[in-house]
């Protein structure tokens, strides 16, 4: 004898997502939201770095978390440093801007 199922697919993912969603966005401390907002200033960040002359952007990597950006990678100056500083904290949507970039001096 065949059973049919009372629910639709439809209803079925809507309580697997109900469910889900909360599991999901508490375990980083950011809702959905703020999980779009800091993946936009993170690409803004990015862009500005790319697009500057005096920034080797793809040396520094760029991470935010509720509105904080984190600047890592390699740089070879503290003027390349504070440039790429300085176009982080101009990004709107940037909260605040923390720095672990290290300076490398290149041999050649």
């Amino acid at each position: 004898m065949k059973t049919r199922m009372k629910y639709g697919f439809a209803s079925v993912t809507l309580l697997a997502v109900t469910l889900l969603a909360p599991v999901l966005t508490s375990g980083c401390g950011k809702t959905a939201g703020e999980t779009i907002d800091d993946a936009t200033i993170t690409t803004r960040v990015k862009t500005s770095l790319l697009n500057d002359p005096e920034v080797a952007g793809l040396r520094i990597d760029v991470d935010t978390f509720k509105g904080v950006v984190t600047l890592s990678g390699a740089v070879k100056s503290p003027a390349e440093r504070d440039k790429a500083i300085a176009l982080a904290r101009k990004t709107s949507g940037v909260v605040d801007v923390k720095s672990t970039l290290q300076i490398v001096q290149e041999e050649g």
